[in-house]
């Protein structure tokens, strides 16, 4: 239930960076590391956090470390074998132009290194797809773990924190954030050990070819990375400028979109039209400037690359005709030169993303360390309430700096009806947080029956309450569902029996299906009025010692309105009822009143004599019915 003040703060939503990659004379430029990246407050703690859940799979992450090296391991064997190949077939061509006797190309010699490269490649795609397998294992238990983790904490966590979270930063730790933890497990990390495997091996075999030609690409590496990080500082700007002027542009299409009707009533939609058209024209603007600075990496990186081949190719030659290497070499040497930055790349677009998930991670973790409600005591047995309410010396506060309620003293005897009145922010839906347990009182204390509540469960206290919200739930289903939600176990003749007393009985059979009707995500297939009438229905099967009504019936019309207040009449024969309302026609036969003003209680009374005193109620009930009536109801 949510408060009376509007006091909640605003989280965000994560944003994923991209990644790319390049490579010696070609590939992609490193766009990822262009993009700001979001990065954990306490990246090394929430990492060591995050490795505790894999202890349980340290077996199994082994072997999937050892099929990653293996399947690395043959696939950078593979280009020295093709070039064993290529030095093969080229000196049994010289051989044959020189007429050397018996010389000639071993084409034998080459279908056996054939058949050991096709080896090597079949055996790197097994270990490759190895690890894979097992690490989607590993990674979706390691989600499912922390995921059920976060969704029983939810259910443990009190009210506050719901009212202090916007639902949309909620839906996106335990959407966005697990998609993003569990896409990095499953590829990020063996990612990561196959490109340190890939450096390393690249590097032992460019050594052992030749340290000159290795020396010829390593000193191009440097100027890579300056000319990277050069135009990655630079264009920094443009991409954090193009996400803000994404998310103005996005904000504005949603604001639009969602308040349409009012746009064309106002008949606004040019004015729309020119706003999304400004926003737009700068977020291209920015997008372009962001990507043409990017999209100068390429050109300068080929620049830098192709000026490393002809070092290569020079070098290599010159070792050629002295004999220090085959021609072969000079083959699988290059292969090795454009394997070489690509592992340094896609480690620096790697760790982009492991920063990213560590975020993630933590915003989880945010989420697991948050206070729980206080322990519940133990009861053998939940007992019987009669629904005898009292406030004692009650004082709440949301803010500690922003007082609500200040010793409130309320009665309320068992089967009488209450209705609390009064202006927005008075603390009238405070007073029913409190008396659920949704919030627990600073000061003073409710009792029920004659019992502080704080002796009972909570699930068994708010189990002697019915509760019907201004705000209407219903949940995909059919409305026989929906009704019998209220109580478990209840047969088809209860469930019509309480949809007959909250008159929802008629519009359900005039329903294709009846009953068996399914509703959709949001219950957008029947009105506002009949979602209406289903939660009283539900709340009406409980068969609760105590109702709540929350503005039950503001979403309902007059007429509707009046049958179900004379169902809720005999309904509520017996039980408490508190009901909080706007409308003052609708409480008029309250037992009492009470009339609530920055969270004190400053008139209680019944209907008519509230009206007599001409104090706060008197002039909520004029507010409302000015005129003929509120003369003649204070005449009477």
């Amino acid at each position: 239930m949510s408060r009376d003040e509007s006091q909640r703060p605003q989280g965000g939503v994560a944003r994923r960076p991209g990644g790319g990659g390049h490579g010696f004379g070609g590939g992609g430029g490193p766009m990822g590391l262009a993009r700001p990246v979001e990065k954990a407050k306490n990246a090394k703690g929430t990492a060591v956090r995050l490795a505790a859940y894999f202890r349980p799979s340290l077996p199994i992450l082994g072997v999937i470390l050892a099929a990653a090296i293996l399947s690395t391991v043959f696939s950078i064997w593979s280009p020295k074998i093709l070039g064993n190949a290529t030095t093969v077939l080229f000196e049994g061509f010289v051989a044959r132009l020189r007429h050397v006797p018996g010389g000639g190309v071993n084409f034998k010699k080459i279908l056996q290194l054939m058949l050991e490269l096709g080896a090597l490649y079949v055996a790197s795609s097994v270990f490759s797809w190895v690890q894979q397998y097992l690490m989607a294992g590993v990674a979706q238990r390691t989600v499912y773990t922390i995921r059920r983790q976060v969704m029983e904490k939810l259910t443990r966590l009190p009210v506050r924190f719901f009212d202090e979270h916007p639902h949309g930063e909620v839906l996106s730790r335990f959407v966005n954030d697990f998609d993003n933890i569990s896409s990095t497990l499953q590829q990020s990390l063996t990612q990561f050990v196959t490109a340190v495997v890939t450096f390393v091996g690249v590097v032992v075999m460019m050594l052992t070819i030749s340290p000159l030609m290795t020396l010829a690409v390593v000193i191009t590496l440097p100027l890579s990375f300056f000319v990277t990080a050069t135009i990655a500082k630079r264009s920094q700007k443009y991409f954090l400028e193009r996400q803000q002027r994404l998310g103005v542009l996005n904000g504005h299409v949603e604001e639009m979109y969602t308040g349409h009707l009012i746009v064309r009533s106002f008949g606004h939609e040019q004015r729309s039209v020119d706003a999304f058209d400004r926003m737009n024209e700068e977020l291209a603007d920015s997008t372009w400037k962001a990507q043409f600075v990017t999209g100068i990496i390429m050109p300068l990186m080929n620049v830098i690359g192709n000026f490393g081949y002809v070092l290569v190719s020079v070098i290599g030659g010159i070792l050629v005709v002295q004999r220090s290497i085959q021609i072969g070499d000079i083959q699988a040497f290059i292969q090795y030169a454009r394997q070489f930055s690509q592992p340094i790349t896609q480690i620096a677009s790697i760790s982009n993303t492991i920063q990213s998930a560590l975020a993630s991670s933590e915003r989880v973790f945010q989420i697991l360390d948050e206070p729980e409600e206080s322990a519940d005591p133990e009861l053998a047995q939940a007992p019987q309430a009669e629904g005898h309410v009292t406030f004692e010396n009650v004082s709440f506060r949301y803010e500690p700096a922003r007082p609500l309620i200040d010793d409130m003293d309320i009665e309320v005897r068992s089967g009488e009806t209450v209705a609390i009145v009064g202006p927005t922010g008075a603390g009238k839906t405070t007073l029913v947080n409190l008396l659920m347990r949704f919030y627990d009182v600073d000061k003073g204390r409710i009792l029920l029956d004659g019992k502080d509540i704080r002796s009972l469960p909570r699930p068994a206290l708010r189990h002697m309450f019915g509760m019907v919200l201004q705000d209407t739930w219903l949940f995909h289903g059919t409305i026989r569902d929906n009704i019998a939600y209220g109580r478990e176990g209840a047969t088809p003749e209860e469930v019509e029996a309480a949809a007959r007393a909250a008159h929802a009985h008629h519009f359900i059979r005039t329903l294709p299906h009846g009953y068996d009707t399914e509703l959709n995500e949001e219950a957008s297939n029947i009105s506002q009025g009949q979602r209406q009438l289903l939660t009283i229905a539900r709340a009406l099967l409980s068969g609760p010692p105590v109702l709540i009504l929350d503005e039950a019936t503001s979403s309902v019309d007059t007429r509707t309105e009046v049958a179900i207040q004379e169902g809720m009449h005999h309904l509520m024969q017996g039980r408490t009822s508190f009901v909080i309302a706007h409308r003052l026609s609708t409480i008029r036969g309250a037992d009492h009143i009470l009339v609530m003003q920055h969270g004190q209680v400053v008139e209680q009374g019944r209907h008519e004599e509230l009206l007599r005193r001409r104090g706060a109620y008197y002039e909520l009930y004029q507010s409302q019915f000015a005129g003929q009536e509120t003369e003649g109801e204070s005449a009477s």
